[in-house]
């Protein structure tokens, strides 16, 4: 079987987990439960049949060694929960622009040098799908930066929110190339996001309408400190909030926006990659009774999105073996909170699966013959 030729943008905390999921998972079984992974073998391709081909970074301390080291390299901090081999990808110097905000600036120094020839090494390695996990805010950057995935002929998967799968201009920039996109700001297995849209989904089937909502989250990664420059939140803010008011919207509701309040909160060091999630919901039932709900949710941030990443990685590498091109609805709308059309998570899922159906190596391989009559052995 052929392999998915990966290239990652931002060797921080989320490509940390990714790297280390793939080792982690090498071994599974078809038949195996694997938490945060809809298929071990999706498609046609096995967790194991991801490799990694290249990865880009700015941090000085990062910047030269292999990829196996750096995930691993301060200030990354999420939970390593396996060994990760030389994998022989090195870290290439990548491009700053707005990628490096105030507060991450003061502890991460750029690398010496110019900037690598990133076309140039997505087409040597022979990359298949590039990943963006540069920090939030960096609108600059990551618009740089797909300008190369597309010079490169490479799928995209954008895991930040800026808004590139779910905006009509680079829609038609990768149709026009015959390349497929997946976006835009990955929605974890089971984090903030999803579980408030579940849980107003729940309020909605059962007749209760949503008076008023907040999502409070508080971490000690280098996300959570970057989000503390609040000029580089605005793209965040409308990701988050929008993944939620669309449940609403799209029954034919309202919610005042001074009603709804989602977003990063703190930074607490200590936390690390730990992410705190507090959610309130007031609504009304019989009688115009009112009802409060309050919810607090711990999950290790990274990991939590690393099994989603790989079934959006090989979903976009059976778009490339299809000819499928441009934004990507079913599987953005079920792996990313702003994709290009919003759906329920249970409506997401069914079409996910459906083009995994569709475009997986059997269903795209040419139809069965019929079974001839049977033949003596030759011996």
């Amino acid at each position: 079987m052929d392999k998915i030729r990966v290239a990652i943008i931002g060797v921080g905390n989320c490509a940390s987990s990714l790297v280390q999921g793939i080792e982690y998972y090498k071994k599974a079984k078809e038949g195996d439960f694997i938490p945060g992974v809809m298929h071990v073998n999706l498609g046609g391709y096995h967790i194991r049949d991801i490799e990694f081909s290249a990865a880009f970074d700015i941090d000085k301390n990062k910047v030269g060694k292999d990829l196996s080291e750096a995930i691993f390299t301060w200030p990354n901090n999420t939970t390593k929960f396996s060994e990760v081999p030389r994998l022989n990808v090195p870290v290439h110097r990548g491009m700053t622009h707005d990628g490096l905000g105030k507060y991450l600036s003061q502890i991460i120094q750029k690398a010496p040098g110019a900037t690598a020839d990133i076309v140039s090494i997505l087409r040597e390695t022979k990359t298949d799908v590039v990943i963006s996990y540069l920090p939030v805010g960096s609108e600059e950057a990551t618009k740089w930066y797909v300008e190369q995935v597309l010079d490169a002929g490479c799928a995209f998967i954008n895991c930040i929110p800026v808004f590139i799968a779910s905006e009509k201009y680079w829609q038609r920039r990768f149709e026009k190339k015959g390349l497929p996109v997946i976006g835009d700001d990955i929605k974890s297995q089971v984090g903030a996001t999803i579980l408030h849209r579940t849980l107003v989904n729940l309020y909605l089937d059962r007749g209760m309408p949503i008076e008023k909502t907040y999502q409070l989250n508080t971490g000690g990664n280098t996300d959570f400190l970057n989000m503390l420059e609040r000029e580089r939140l605005h793209s965040k803010k409308i990701s988050k909030t929008n993944a939620v008011v669309s449940q609403i919207k799209a029954r034919g509701l309202t919610i005042a926006p001074e009603n709804v309040h989602v977003g990063p909160s703190d930074y607490v060091p200590w936390q690390k990659d730990n992410k705190l999630c507090f959610l309130r919901i007031e609504s009304r039932h019989f009688g115009d009774v009112p009802t409060t709900l309050e919810c607090r949710l711990s999950v290790e941030d990274s990991p939590n999105s690393a099994g989603v990443v790989i079934d959006a990685i090989r979903c976009a590498k059976l778009a490339l073996n299809n000819g499928l091109s441009g934004a990507l609805f079913g599987p953005s709308s079920y792996f990313m909170k702003t994709p290009p059309r919003q759906y329920t998570d249970t409506e997401a899922r069914e079409l996910t699966e459906k083009f995994i159906a569709s475009y997986g190596k059997k269903a795209a391989g040419p139809k069965p013959r019929k079974k001839a009559p049977k033949r003596k052995s030759r011996k």
